[in-house]
């Protein structure tokens, strides 16, 4: 894209973490810009901290209270977000979520809901937002998947499951876009840190934590930069840190490999809790 400015960016999951940290980013360059999230106080929160991002007193920050897995919901919030401030022309799709936890001792409803949220949740914000950008033959969807989306991860069959599918999902818009003059961008980000990620962390399996320990955890701040220079660049695959770019080739030219670096990963934590356990 060539300019931010004058132009509705839509983020969804916009009142903390990555999601914020980018609306301020598309709001330095100018761009008018709409929250969505479910809780109105920390909407209300975030619009102030967007609206303190603005290169121009004259551009607008709405919010909309909505869960993304709420189809109906979602797609109200978006058709009244457009009639207040036009036709989105930028789609950043951000909310998410993740509860780790061995496959065998996960509810179903786990899966069920990592899927609504996770998958679905970009699926409904993509169809109420890209009729428009194809009638004006022009705009920008930005989905946010996961190293999880790309790489299996002990202690994420749920999330990995969902984020997967969006990996596809994005794969399967930008051929199906492109040739509408509209781009897609898919963000697959490390572990990030933020209230979410600290929530995480607090319940995964130990074999979930020593993989997780092998790259580093970013900054909201460090990813959102990545994220919307590789929208402006038109780039569809943004993928930051070295070790996971290593791990994402590793995976595809030498699977062997890939997979025994993870299963002694497994087994040292495994060895640990014996140990601590004797």
């Amino acid at each position: 894209m060539t300019s931010w400015t004058d132009t509705h960016v839509l983020v969804t999951g916009g009142s903390s973490g990555l999601g914020l940290a980018a609306a301020c980013l598309a709001a330095e360059r100018g761009a008018d810009v709409t929250l969505i999230a479910r809780d109105l106080a920390r909407l209300a929160d975030a619009r102030a901290r967007v609206r303190e991002s603005r290169a121009s007193d004259s551009q607008r920050v709405i919010v909309r209270a909505a869960d993304v897995g709420d189809c109906d919901a979602l797609v109200g919030a978006i058709a009244s977000a457009e009639a207040e401030l036009g036709g989105v022309d930028t789609l950043l799709a951000c909310a998410g979520y993740c509860t780790p936890g061995r496959f065998v001792e996960m509810p179903v409803t786990a899966f069920q809901e990592h899927v609504n949220v996770n998958l679905l949740g970009v699926i409904h914000a993509t169809r109420a937002a890209v009729p428009g950008m194809l009638e004006r033959g022009r705009g920008h969807v930005a989905l946010v998947s996961s190293m999880g989306g790309l790489v299996g991860v002990y202690g994420y069959s749920a999330y990995s499951a969902a984020k997967f599918g969006v990996t596809g999902f994005a794969e399967v818009l930008r051929c199906e876009l492109r040739p509408h003059g509209i781009g897609v961008t898919l963000l697959v980000p490390p572990n990030i840190d933020t209230p979410g990620y600290a929530r995480e962390i607090a319940v995964e399996p130990v074999e979930t934590k020593a993989i997780n320990g092998i790259a580093r955890t970013r900054s909201p701040e460090e990813i959102a930069r990545l994220f919307i220079r590789g929208v402006e660049r038109g780039h569809f695959l943004v993928l930051p840190g070295l070790s996971n770019k290593l791990l994402y080739r590793l995976e595809g030219l030498w699977p062997e490999l890939f997979f025994g670096v993870f299963d002694r990963t497994v087994a040292r934590a495994r060895e640990g809790v014996a140990e601590h356990a004797g």
